[in-house]
């Protein structure tokens, strides 16, 4: 094995790809007749946005695409730049174009640029003095202005999978900078990358400099798990994957799959989510998706919020599994939700009806002298306590029916009590 100090250049740049067949992954884009490999093959560049994970090869392919065309190559940080990088960029591309040369302006996490500095590249991407690559982890339609977005074509990167990056084992290997690795350990190293070239090669290059001081000739399951510690998931607390993944478990939730909804519950805490934004979602979702149909699911959730602020983690996590698959299994019923939403809208565009008299309070004599409260008939004081024929909606408003019990859980006899009431009703009037 090379002592990985003999060259001082990262593992990363040593193994990046220099001709397109040569990337690992994104086949999907990059094979024979495939959208960005046509792109390639047209010989005329065009503006994009490659979005997808870290380390799936953004900065890679955009760097390929300015050698395939001859371009200069000038990369901004969206976090480190500003309209001063911008305006240095187009002063090299205009130096560039007098002489005849193309130029490719790539802008790292471009979701970073404000709107002002997103519109600085506009002019120049419509003149056509540069082609703009950007490359973002953020989903464009929400980071990026919809002018520049219009003008890019946007590629969408997949994270690598367990055959890619084995892949990528393979090539480390074959520069002699790692020593062997067992193929357990491997498997364990790929998981431990999710999907992520680059952490996958800065792995194995803290693996390769532990392994040459401590003089190892293999890598082993037992060794690699004392050098990384407990492995961490990757997750993005506050990004499109935090989202995209309570938006699964609400939706695993809703589809009565107990097992799934359980695997997005353990993959948010695995990742670092709150267990306390969790337990709110938790709540949410009994009142949203299960509502009457079991009014339990609501105490249930209650209870797991306290339990977890009692106990934390991981004692009161346990409460949380206890809740998810509860409310995974319970009937299902949206009549709630839907009712108050359909109240909502319908106050939001009525007028403001006044509170009959027989239902206005009448503490005061005047009150009393003016007919506030006159004729109100106290339910309790009427048979089954219900006052047959009474009506509580505004003079002239017809029953706007906001609530329909489903034929699930608990809501078949709210159903069937709100039929028989109704039918008191209609005899009394």
């Amino acid at each position: 094995m090379n002592h990985p100090a003999s060259n001082p250049s990262p593992l990363a740049e040593r193994l990046r790809p220099k001709t397109l067949s040569e990337v690992v992954g994104q086949q999907h884009l990059l094979g024979e007749g495939m959208a960005l490999r046509l792109a390639f093959e047209s010989g005329q560049p065009h503006s994009c946005i490659f979005w997808g994970p870290p380390g799936t090869g953004k900065t890679t392919i955009a760097r390929l695409m300015a050698s395939a065309f001859d371009a200069q190559f000038i990369t901004i940080s969206a976090v480190l730049g500003g309209v001063k990088d911008i305006r240095e960029a187009v002063e090299k591309a205009q130096l560039a174009q007098q002489q005849g040369r193309r130029t490719l302006v790539f802008v790292d996490e471009v979701h970073r640029f404000n709107k002002g500095q997103q519109d600085a590249f506009l002019p120049h991407v419509e003149s056509g003095l540069f082609t703009f690559i950007g490359a973002t982890t953020e989903n464009p339609s929400f980071e990026v202005n919809s002018a520049l977005l219009s003008r890019a074509a946007v590629y969408v990167l997949q994270p690598l999978t367990a055959e890619d990056l084995k892949q990528i084992v393979a090539s480390a290997q074959a520069l002699q900078v790692v020593p062997e690795i067992e193929p357990k350990a491997i498997d364990r190293l790929v998981a431990y990358a999710d999907g992520d070239a680059r952490r996958l090669l800065n792995t194995l290059e803290t693996l390769a400099v532990s392994a040459t001081q401590e003089k190892r000739a293999e890598i082993t399951d037992v060794w690699l798990l004392k050098v990384l510690g407990e492995r961490m998931r990757r997750y993005d607390k506050g990004g499109e994957q935090f989202y995209d993944t309570i938006s699964a478990l609400h939706k695993s939730v809703r589809g009565s799959d107990p097992d799934a909804a359980l695997y997005w519950l353990v993959r948010m805490l695995d990742g670092g989510a709150d267990p306390r934004y969790l337990a709110r979602r938790l709540i949410r979702m009994a009142s949203e998706d299960i509502g009457l149909a079991d009014p339990r699911a609501l105490r249930l959730a209650l209870d797991a919020a306290e339990v977890y602020e009692r106990l934390g983690t991981p004692e009161g996590e346990l409460a949380l599994a206890e809740c998810v698959i509860y409310l995974a299994v319970a009937p299902k019923s949206n009549a709630v939700y839907k009712a108050f939403n359909e109240a909502k809208a319908f106050v939001k565009q009525d007028g403001t009806r006044p509170v009959p008299m027989h239902l206005r309070n009448a503490p005061t004599k005047l009150m009393k002298e003016l007919d506030y409260g006159k004729g109100y008939r106290y339910a309790h004081d009427e048979a089954d306590a219900f006052a047959a024929g009474e009506r509580y909606l505004p003079e002239g408003m017809a029953a706007p029916g906001f609530y329909k019990p489903v034929q699930r859980g608990l809501e078949i006899k709210i159903a069937d009590k709100l039929r028989a009431l109704e039918e008191r009703n209609r005899q009394a009037r």
